[in-house]
Formats: structure tokens, sequence, C-alpha cells
């Protein structure tokens, strides 16, 4: 029997499932036990069909989305044919569904009068799955095998029954047990939330309607996918940006892409980009591909559902053997900063097909921190956090100071929870003046984060970039500031004399070489000294080290001559742009009464014009 869905039953279910998998991502963030799931929501709740079809996404992260697919179909090839009520399946191996280890993926299915009928799935973040570094994000890993307890889908509940020999492997695996039980126990939580709403739903409507239903929704958004990519101008579009290295290799590292725009199809392909390499920032397949379709979807109407059937319209290529589709066993670990580079590499050439509707360049999730240790009563500790930054200048207003990437939603975690929870005390954290790309619009101000470390030792490794090529600018803007970490910035610190002898003659190794993390060997007594750190890092922090972590600047859009004085003084009188930084980014003079010198500006812009074009 053909079920034929209306409109307004189409948007009743709809907003169902919709509501269904928000209520799914809420149930895990309010029983989760780590920051990272509870504070930063790195984490995304789904609803497959019994195909694995993904149907509907919660209101988390966007690069999650076209991930999904990819667990679904690894866990069906696997356990397709044996599924029943109560069955959990867990997976987390990059090369069979996932993308990186710390994300668990639990797939639950559900049935429908002994038939199945779908799926409710949940992505999280975990704080640890063990492995060579705390916090399972390391950049100089160089096989998979160093990154962690790697699952290709097992089963984690049959029949309604947990398989407690899994938990106690997983539990012997990891630094944290208890939070990562614990944030394992909310996953379930939460697909137990899905199910019983998509039974709703069943109820409400049938189930014929409801397969009817998930059909016509994936056919629905291809449509819109199709009609909006229709609108847009056909040709072939190309950019390219630049990871600063692996953290092993000192090469730079090329991300380039191509956009071919032929009637309602895009293909988007990653040739030419750098091969594989030895660190652990690789982007599997399943990745480059859900980045892609998330900064896709940011060109698209608002009102088009998040489902996979907009991805028919969007071809993503990428040759095996690179960094954005790797083979294995090559390390993924700290693959977001990949992801996020793919993100920009995109946009920019988006920019290129839609130039009033994209931003310069963000900032988004470049940088990820983790210090793992143990406290003095040998209690251990994993701090792991993802900082995010800004938005580039737009086409129509400055850039987002201190907002989430594009492709996710993730937040910064408060100051207060890190120092209640972790062995830390935050010592600065706002936005750095003069660090947004000058533009007509302006970008985003760079975020700084400085922690002090309070225990007796810990290992830092630090997962960030941008401090050799800055945040593009687009149509005239420039660039933003460049990141920079490090040690022990001042050396004046709170510590008495006899603290400060103390901790000198207890040693501290402080040697920190160019990529090559830490050598053990090079221990040495030493007084804190200031040292500039490279963009991925891992060493040995002491009591009192302090960690100084300064964000890029996001790029500007369009002239900054062209930019209202006003706005600039408005910045000033904020404290986001020096008076020098007026003068000479933007051509615009304040006097020492506050207010803009009108005719020291027409003569500074002049001025500026003519070194710019000499020839004008």
């Amino acid at each position: 029997m053909t079920v034929t869905i209306d409109p307004i039953a189409r948007e009743l279910i709809r907003s169902g499932l919709e509501s269904a998998v928000d209520e799914m991502a809420l149930a895990l963030v309010r029983t989760a036990y780590s920051p990272n799931l509870k504070s930063a929501m790195d984490l995304s709740t789904a609803i497959c069909d019994a195909r694995g079809r993904l149907v509907t996404q919660g209101l988390t992260l966007p690069v999650h989305l076209g991930t999904v697919p990819d667990a679904m179909a690894a866990t069906l090839a696997r356990f397709g044919g044996t599924m029943g009520p109560g069955d959990i399946f867990i997976l987390n191996d990059p090369y069979e569904g996932g993308t990186h280890l710390p994300d668990l993926v639990l797939v639950q299915p559900v049935f429908d009068q002994g038939a199945l009928f779908g799926f409710v799935c949940t992505v999280a973040h975990h704080t640890d799955i063990g492995g060579r570094v705390a916090g399972g994000n390391a950049s100089d890993s160089t096989e998979v095998y160093q990154e962690g307890l790697r699952l290709p889908p097992v089963r984690l509940r049959t029949a309604g029954v947990v398989n407690d020999d899994f938990l106690r492997i997983l539990e012997a695996n990891v630094r944290i047990p208890t939070k990562v039980l614990g944030d394992l126990r909310a996953q379930m939580a939460a697909g137990h939330i899905g199910e019983e709403r998509l039974r709703e739903l069943l109820a409400r409507h049938g189930r014929q309607t409801l397969l009817a239903a998930f059909d016509d929704l994936l056919d629905y958004s291809e449509r819109l996918a199709r009609a909006e990519i229709a609108r847009l101008p056909d040709g072939r579009y190309e950019f390219e940006d630049f990871l600063d290295d692996d953290g092993i290799d000192p090469d730079p590292i090329p991300i380039c892409v191509a956009i071919e725009i032929a009637g309602n199809a895009m293909v988007v392909d990653f040739a030419g980009s750098a091969p594989q390499v030895r660190g652990a920032i690789n982007s599997v397949m399943s990745f480059t591909r859900s980045t892609t379709y998330a900064c896709v979807r940011c060109l698209l109407p608002l009102d088009i559902p998040n489902n996979e059937g907009y991805f028919r319209a969007i071809d993503v290529r990428a040759p095996s053997g690179t960094i954005v589709n790797p083979r294995p066993p090559a390390a993924v670990a700290a693959r977001g900063l990949t992801g996020f580079r793919i993100a920009t590499t995109v946009f920019g050439a988006l920019a290129k097909v839609a130039p009033d509707r994209v931003p310069a360049c963000e900032v988004g999730g470049d940088t990820g921190i983790s210090m793992g240790g143990y406290t003095r009563d040998g209690r251990p500790f994993v701090f792991l956090e993802f900082l995010n930054c800004g938005w580039g200048g737009r086409p129509f207003a400055d850039g987002i100071d201190g907002s989430a990437s594009a492709v996710v939603n993730f937040s910064n975690y408060p100051a207060e929870v890190i120092e209640n929870e972790y062995p830390l005390r935050i010592e600065e954290y706002g936005f750095l003046p003069d660090t947004g790309g000058p533009g007509l619009y302006r970008g985003g101000l760079a975020i700084v984060r400085q922690y002090r470390f309070l225990e007796e030792s810990a290992t830092l490794q630090i997962r960030s970039d941008r401090t050799k090529f800055p945040a593009y600018g687009l149509h005239g803007g420039q660039p933003g500031s460049l990141c920079t970490n490090t040690l022990n910035p001042d050396d004046a610190s709170d510590e008495t004399p006899d603290e400060q002898r103390e901790r000198r003659e207890r040693g501290r190794t402080d040697r920190v070489a160019s990529g090559e993390g830490l050598d053990a060997s090079s221990a040495r007594d030493s007084a804190r000294v200031a040292r500039v750190l490279p963009a991925k890092t891992l060493l040995t922090l002491r009591h009192g080290d302090v960690f100084r972590h300064e964000l890029a600047g996001a790029g500007g859009w369009g002239d900054p001559l062209e930019r209202d004085p006003g706005r600039v003084l408005a910045d000033f009188r904020e404290g986001k742009v020096s008076r020098a930084h007026a003068r000479q980014a933007y051509g615009v003079v304040i006097g020492e009464d506050g207010r803009v010198d009108e005719a020291g500006t027409r003569r500074a812009r002049a001025e500026t014009r003519r070194l710019v074009t000499p020839d004008a």
C-alpha cells in the first residue's frame, strides 16, 4: 500500500523527530559526567531508518552529521539480521564507521511488533580512551594503535542485558573510568529517550505513515538542496589553505579543494591535498565528507531538514592515501584540526561561488588542550578542552567575537568549571585587542586562556595551528593575528623564595624540542623561564608552571580603509582596537580627547592609499 504524505503531515512528523533528537541531546548533557559533554556539548544525536539512513540530527555538532551513515553501514554489515529488541552496539574504529577513538558511537535498534523499524544513535567525545597520552588527542602519535582502545562494531547490550565483560575491558583501559563509564551511561539514557519518543510517533501516526514519511523527508531535503544549488553559478571554484605542520615534520601541509557546480549538482574534490602525514592529524574520509556537508549546508536555506537527503546532491571526492583520506594504520586522533582546515578551505572556495554570503576565515576549533596526571594522593585526572575563538568578517557585519566555528556548536568551558574540577587556576581569559583581521568588516578577536598548574606534575598536550599561516581575509580584508603558545610567560610568580628554591632543587623537565615533544633525559635543574612552544607540543608540567595560549584572530572582509571611522572609534572605546592599530590598520586618527580626528584621518587614509597604489 502506497501512503502519500501531505505537507502538513510532513511538518508534524518532522517536528516530532527533531524534538526527539533534541531531547536526546539534552538528556545526554544533563546526565553526563565530563565537562566536554555537559559544558561544551561535544556530542550528537540522530534517528535513522531501518536501512541506516540518517533521517534527522539533533541540535549539536554539524560535523558529526555526515559520519552517522558510515557508523550505521559498519554496524549493519557486522550485525544486520542478528539484531533484536534491547540491543545496543558500540564502535569508535576510524576505519570502520568512526572518525577517531575518543568519539564513541552508540547504535540502538528500535523494533515494532517484532520487526526492525529504525535506530537511535548518539556520538559523544569522551575525555579519555586510553593510549599513550591522556585525553586521546596527541598530535605526535604515528599509528592508530598508539591512540587508545579501538572498537569495531561490538555488542554493548543484548536483549536488555549490558555486556559487563566489555565494561570491564573499557574500565581497565581508561585513566578516569568513573567519567568515561558515566558518560557512556548518559549516552544509553539518551538512547532510551529516543526510543520512547520514536515509539510515541509510531503510536500517533502508524507504521506505514511513518515509514513513508522517512522516504518523503529524505526526498524533500534532496529537492530543496538541488533547487538551491541550481541557483548558484555553474563553474569550477578552487581554493587552498595550509596547516602549519603535523607536529613531527616541519613542512606546511596544503589542503586543496575544487568545487564544480553543474546544474543542480555539486562535486567537491580534494585532489592535490598533501599525502597522509606521520602525525595524528589525518582526517578519515567519513570526517572529510561530514565537514564538507556541514560547510555546504551553510549556503542552503535554514528550513531544509537536517538529514542525509541533501547529501545526494553533493559528491565528495578525496584521493586515497592523502591527509583527507588516509590509509590505515595512519594516526587520526587529532583529526579535528584538519577537519577545521578542511572547513576553511571549502568556505574559501564557496566565497567565490557566493561572495555576498560567505564570511572571511574563521578561527574555529584548531586548539585542543589536554593535561593528564595524578594528584598527590594518587587520584588520576584528565583535563581536556577545545577552544573556539570567532568568525571572520561577514559581507554585511563584523565577525562574531568568541563564537564557535560554523561547523560545530560546542563552547569553551567556563573558568569556574575548570577551577572546580581540575588542579588548574585560570589567570586570564578574555579577548586580545588588535587581533581581528582589519577590514570593512573586522574579523573576530583572538582569545587568550592562561592556566596555572597546581599539582605536582602532568603531561601537557597542545594541538594548535595558525602559528605560521593566519586566517585569511576576503575582498581586500586582512588576515588575523597568529596563534602563540608560551610556557611561563612571566618570570614573576606568586611563589615565595622558599617555594622557588624547593622547585629548583626538585628539578624540572623544561626542554621543549621543536616538534619532538618531551625527552625525559633532558630533565635538569633550572629556574622558570619564558619559552615559546611549537604549535603541537607534548611536555611535562610541574607545580606552579603557567601555560598561556593565544588563539589566532579571524580574517577581515573588505577594504579596511573603507571602514566607518565611527565603528573604529567604537572598537577603540571598547578596548578591541588600540589607538596605534586604528591609525596603522584603518587610517583612523583618534585624538587624545577620545574622538576621531577627521582631518587627520583623511590625510592618513590618503597617505596609506598612495603607499599601497603608488601609481594612482
